[in-house]
């Protein structure tokens, strides 16, 4: 693995994490088509957990085999791809060593009543299974956030001191957010500041609209131009220590390639790191997945 001069100027940014940690965020940014870039396309595969497997899955079946999305990640060339501890599992053995694989270690579901996470798996799971980071959710403006940041302190804290690296999904939602709030600028740049200052290596967000929610801190954005999407990005990006964290932003909702393919454009423009893109793929036939994926590749690598 060849570690470029921009991936060390990346990695210089985290100081104070163990050279473990930092091995395996190279491991991250070096591997696949955009290897040594500074940018990154995952995969994300928690759906099953989340939204349940037929709405997950029976848009393409041979998904819901977990190797399939194995497969998807290393045909694709992408730089990682993350699950809950079954879907790693199943294929840690076959797989090994041929992707860095992120384990998320909470997840919620779509029976539930509450904005809240359950912890699923730990560092010894991530450790035994080969991974190079592990993946946790927040909700920031939710009842339970409290005690979720004290679970992520705790697992941040074995994490790195296994030399495992640290990726969060910031996800504002709560009694107090509507919809539109859940994506608002202010909103999505306050959930990019919180996983930072929680200890976040990469961190994982929606993209923002151009909505300012808060009250408190509309004055703050008076002058303030959100009128793109790579604007908005920019400004996410200050909150994560003035760009000195690895971002990526989420595909949400399922949506045609153009819209893919724009909003990519955006996030790239806005000097984001990449996307970490799940039902947007895996739920298209594994041949247009890949030819979606390099496209997505194309852009942030060559311009396109």
């Amino acid at each position: 693995m060849r570690v470029t001069q921009k991936v060390k100027k990346i990695l210089d940014w985290y100081e104070g994490d163990p050279p473990g940690v930092k091995a395996n965020l190279a491991r991250i940014l070096c591997t696949g088509r955009l290897g040594g870039t500074g940018k990154v396309v995952i995969l994300p595969v928690d759906q099953g957990f989340e939204h349940g497997p037929a709405r997950s899955f029976a848009p393409n079946p041979p998904a819901y085999d977990p190797h399939y999305h194995y497969q998807l990640a290393i045909e694709a060339g992408l730089n990682a791809y993350a699950a809950p501890l079954g879907m790693i599992a199943q294929g840690a053995d076959t797989f090994a060593g041929q992707i860095p694989t992120i384990l998320k270690c909470n997840n919620s579901n779509s029976l539930a009543t509450n904005k809240d996470q359950a912890v699923t798996a730990g560092v010894k799971d991530a450790l035994r299974l080969g991974c190079a980071a592990i993946g946790f959710t927040i909700y920031p403006g939710s009842e339970y956030a409290f005690a979720q940041m004290e679970e992520l302190r705790e697992l941040t804290a074995e994490a790195k001191a296994s030399g495992l690296a640290v990726v969060v999904w910031s996800y504002p939602r709560g009694p107090n957010l509507d919809r539109a709030a859940e994506t608002a600028v202010d909103i999505c740049a306050y959930a990019a500041q919180m996983a930072a200052l929680m200890g976040a290596n990469i961190i994982k967000l929606k993209p923002p609209s151009a909505v300012v929610s808060l009250e408190a801190a509309k004055k703050s954005y008076e002058k303030f131009d959100g009128s793109t999407l790579a604007k908005r990005v920019a400004h996410v990006m200050q909150a994560a220590f003035n760009g000195k964290r690895i971002v990526v932003f989420s595909g949400g909702e399922a949506k045609d390639l153009d819209g893919v393919y724009e909003e990519v454009r955006g996030v790239r423009d806005g000097g984001a790191n990449g996307s970490i893109i799940g039902r947007n793929t895996f739920q298209r036939p594994k041949e247009k997945a890949l030819e979606m994926l390099n496209k997505i590749i194309d852009i942030y690598k060559n311009g396109d």
